[in-house]
């Protein structure tokens, strides 16, 4: 069967190529028939196809992804407002960020699998459903250039403008594991698990590499948790974070609060301070760093890479990066506070 996966003959080089199924079938027969005798009750099934018409096939994975796009979209409409920013060049960034990773995702894909493609054309029409780390983080990485361009083209303060994305990206994020989920990307390592999930359609194989008839730890449903619950934190968090608009000629920065009566912890005691612009955006960099290297740890480590002899991979070295990225920027935001004050004293 016609896999997705990292050559170890090729220098790490992404191809396709034939593999035996049966081989993936099981990784170590002997533990999971041990696991099998010890809980005998069936995993929850899971589904690359969310409905199937004739030959037209609607990918979980793309259905959710793009539900959670949507929802982001609008959710970024309101955060715009409460941090000062026109909504509609927010709207822009996000589509423009979001044409880019998709279009540079798949053009690494079909640059490291040249060669196959030229013999197999019809090979073209089943990119878009190929998932792997390497086109994730490149695809990201396209998107945040992207959004600096447009940005900086517009004038849009950054650090204004990565707060009002840091909760609607959060909340897409829960979405895309959800749908990661179904699909069977980013699988989860063996365990026996009451809420284990196993996977049995062939196209989770042919799309993921995900093995089949194998109890995993669902671990796309552990980062979409954290990950919505990180959105919903940030968006308590909204309640009195400094506006800043370009257009006004207001020398002072003014806090916005959310539209209604506010009330809860969050709002009221914490934190003591004012939140400047650039706070929820390094809140985000912690909080979603702790949530990709924590479930690292119950995620399948192919494809993922391997760091300092395997004690972590890829995700994990780029989850540290995202929490000193944080912690450097609301230091470097509460100095700026600190000198304002003093300033104002």
């Amino acid at each position: 069967m016609l896999l997705f996966r990292v050559h170890p003959k090729r220098n790490g080089l992404l191809i396709f190529h034939k593999r035996s199924q049966r081989n993936r079938r099981r990784r170590n027969p002997g533990k999971s028939r041990r696991l099998a005798h010890r809980f005998p009750q069936a995993p929850t099934r899971v589904h690359p196809v969310l409905f199937q018409f004739g030959s037209l096939l609607i990918p979980s994975y793309g259905a959710t992804a793009a539900v959670g796009v949507l929802l982001a979209l609008f959710l970024a409409q309101h955060t715009a407002r409460i941090v000062g920013l026109d909504p509609a060049k927010i709207w822009n960034l996000c589509i423009l960020a979001l044409f880019a990773a998709l279009l540079c995702s798949r053009l690494l894909l079909i640059a490291l699998n040249w060669s196959a493609l030229r013999l197999h054309h019809s090979w073209l029409l089943a990119l878009a459903m190929v998932h792997h780390p390497l086109l994730a983080a490149f695809g990201a990485l396209a998107a945040v250039l992207a959004a600096l361009f447009y940005a900086r083209w517009q004038r849009l303060p950054l650090h204004a403008t990565a707060d009002a994305l840091a909760a609607p990206l959060a909340l897409g994020l829960a979405f895309e594991q959800l749908g990661a989920l179904l699909a069977g990307s980013g699988y989860g390592t063996e365990t026996a698990v009451r809420w284990a999930v196993t996977y049995t359609h062939p196209l989770a194989a042919l799309w993921s590499g995900a093995p089949l008839g194998v109890s995993l730890h669902p671990v796309q449903a552990y980062a979409a948790l954290g990950f919505l619950a990180l959105s919903i934190c940030l968006m308590a968090l909204y309640q009195g974070t400094t506006s800043v608009v370009p257009q006004s000629s207001q020398k002072d920065e003014r806090p916005l609060a959310l539209e209604g009566k506010s009330s809860g912890f969050f709002s009221s005691s914490w934190p003591p301070h004012r939140r400047q612009s650039g706070d929820l955006a390094g809140l985000f960099l912690l909080g979603a760093g702790v949530v990709v290297f924590l479930t690292e740890f119950w995620r399948d480590t192919e494809g993922r890479g391997a760091l300092l002899g395997g004690a972590m991979d890829g995700p994990q070295a780029a989850a540290i990066f995202m929490v000193l990225a944080g912690g450097v920027l609301l230091l470097e935001r509460k100095a700026a506070r600190i000198e304002n004050e003093a300033a104002n004293d």
